[in-house]
């Protein structure tokens, strides 16, 4: 029969994030520089063309996937799918990119805008990656930063997930989303 103790020590050998002050303190501060690395590289993707009038900007590091190649099937999609459709791909990306900012450094919904970083990093990497003066490891240095977030549910330590997530109960789907993604 388990006693009061016995469940105390249990869930004190469970690992939390926000019971170990150096742990919290570097996701903390993880998620807040992922935050600004974000919002820091808005400033180039400029609206309405995005840089297609003049070949600069987003556009031109998008055109890069097809004249500097990392994937031959990426460089492909890149020349027949977004290019012709560019001035939609730049607000897709301006709005994913503002989004990651934003709720990371509320920390909301962490886990899910991770991923989204995750998913960012490569396709960052996949469409410049082949330029000769692109460091390719910075990308896999921001893909493993949002998986560390993801890992450490980096918005459970004064993000809005903390403050939330425990509010969210019950087994709708919506319910179970959210808990999911943060």
């Amino acid at each position: 029969m388990a006693t009061t103790t016995d469940a105390h020590v249990h869930n004190r050998a469970r690992f939390s994030v926000a019971h170990d002050r150096a742990t919290a303190g570097a996701a903390i501060l993880l998620r807040l520089a992922a935050a600004y690395l974000w919002y820091e590289n808005l400033s180039w993707k400029n609206p309405p063309d995005f840089g297609k009038s003049d070949g600069g900007g987003l556009y031109g590091f998008t055109h890069a996937a097809v004249t500097n190649p990392v994937l031959g099937v990426w460089s492909s999609v890149i020349e027949n799918v977004v290019l012709p459709n560019f001035v939609i791909f730049g607000w897709f990306t301006l709005i994913a990119e503002t989004s990651l900012a934003i709720f990371l450094f509320l920390g909301l919904a962490t886990r899910f805008w991770a991923l989204v970083g995750v998913a960012q990093s490569f396709a960052i990497y996949f469409t410049v990656g082949g330029l000769p003066a692109e460091w390719k490891w910075s990308y896999f240095l921001m893909a493993s930063t949002h998986l560390a977030l993801l890992g450490l549910a980096a918005g459970r330590v004064l993000g809005l997930d903390q403050l939330l997530r425990p509010r969210v109960t019950g087994s709708s789907l919506l319910a179970r989303a959210y808990r999911l993604a943060s």
